[in-house]
């Protein structure tokens, strides 16, 4: 498959050549962006491969787009994620991986590419941005583009949004992410809430984060998240060996003071997963971890004064118990530790359909402070 326009083309990935091509785009578009964090090249690699276990309930198309004179001007992947379509019950695909200079023409190309090859798959709607999977990177943020990303969110040039739209595309949902600054107490009903709790039965203890306790933690996580997180939108199932794999390259990031884990009777049903904000390390490594990475690893980490909670979870019936409060407050206190760094947190994203979630972020003093947008399109 090739599309030409203009003064570029737009081909399918098809040889090592392409591969690594497509690999190098984003050192361009962002080349002179300072908020950007280079994401680990041998990682992105790792889950476009053949042998990836998404190609066991999925399909894919790297595409890339370059100029007369062969240099990159931007990549896109569509896929069919099997999973997705049975969730939903509908024959949708996905765009992901996009990225592109500041030429409207060239996103354009790009994302008609993508939605050629899902059309001659059968395929009656695409949505996107999405890497394979809502458990990859996904969204575009369609805000705040003067501030730098913590991990595990999102980021992209602000263009992108308007590109998208231009190209016809509709919004699919909304997401945000709230700030939590750490310097103001938390209204006293959350430690009431964590009171309450221990006097129902629930216990609370830190994540385990060595050998196999660590291993048991993250099942029972995985259980737990796979029955809360069923309903959600655009929600998509992944295996056992698929989250253990993310969860063992989190492994050393994770900080047990602001992990709390909730269990009844032995069985995990909440938590609180905190991180330290390891972006302020990693966009220092330019995408690779060999010696001298290492070394700037272990020297920037000293600098680490944010965290992230990617998830807040409790299983619905334990709500009345107090247990989301106490996960709140819990972990808010972990953070503000005698010797722990941390000056602010970011917490999301949070689809803005999911109001349950949001009143009890709000409630804790969070506040929206960037938006992020899913795309969808009728073929």
């Amino acid at each position: 498959m090739l599309t030409q326009t203009r003064n570029f083309q737009v081909k399918a990935v098809s040889s090592d050549k392409d591969r690594e091509i497509f690999l190098d785009v984003p050192h361009i578009v962002y080349k002179n962006d300072a908020n950007w964090v280079p994401p680990f090249r041998s990682s992105i690699a790792k889950q476009l491969a053949s042998e990836n276990a998404f190609r066991q309930h999925g399909e894919l198309q790297q595409f890339i787009a370059l100029s007369e004179t062969g240099k990159p001007l931007g990549r896109i992947v569509a896929a069919i994620n099997h999973r997705l379509i049975e969730s939903e019950g509908k024959t949708i695909g996905i765009f992901g991986y996009f990225e592109c200079i500041e030429d409207f023409e060239v996103a354009q190309a790009l994302l008609e590419a993508a939605c050629q090859w899902l059309r001659e798959h059968n395929m009656e709607s695409v949505r996107g941005p999405i890497d394979l999977s809502t458990h990859n990177r996904c969204l575009f943020q369609v805000d705040r583009f003067d501030l730098p990303p913590m991990i595990m969110t999102p980021y992209n040039p602000s263009y992108y949004p308007e590109f998208i739209e231009k190209a016809g595309w509709e919004k699919g949902n909304d997401a945000y992410i709230y700030n939590f600054p750490l310097d103001k107490p938390l209204d006293p009903k959350f430690e009431k809430a964590y009171r309450i709790a221990c006097k129902s039965g629930i216990t609370f203890r830190p994540l385990r984060t060595k050998g196999e306790e660590f291993e048991q933690d993250c099942q029972n996580m995985y259980n737990l998240m796979s029955k809360a997180f069923a309903k959600n939108y655009s929600y998509i199932y992944r295996t056992q060996e698929e989250f253990m794999a993310q969860a063992r390259e989190l492994q050393q990031m994770a900080d047990p003071d602001v992990f709390p884990i909730a269990e009844h009777n032995g069985e995990m049903i909440g938590f609180w997963m905190g991180l330290p904000d390891y972006n302020i390390v990693l966009k220092h490594l330019n995408g690779k971890f060999d010696w001298w990475g290492m070394i700037k690893f272990l020297w920037y980490r000293r600098q680490i004064d944010q965290g992230v909670v990617p998830v807040i979870v409790s299983l619905p019936e334990y709500r009345r118990k107090m247990v989301p409060l106490a996960l709140i407050y819990l972990g808010m206190q972990g953070g503000i530790k005698k010797g722990k760094p941390y000056k602010r947190a970011e917490l999301g994203w949070v689809w803005e359909t999911n109001s349950p979630s949001r009143k009890l972020i709000e409630a804790s003093g969070g506040k929206i402070y960037k938006t992020y947008r899913m795309y969808e399109k009728a073929l």
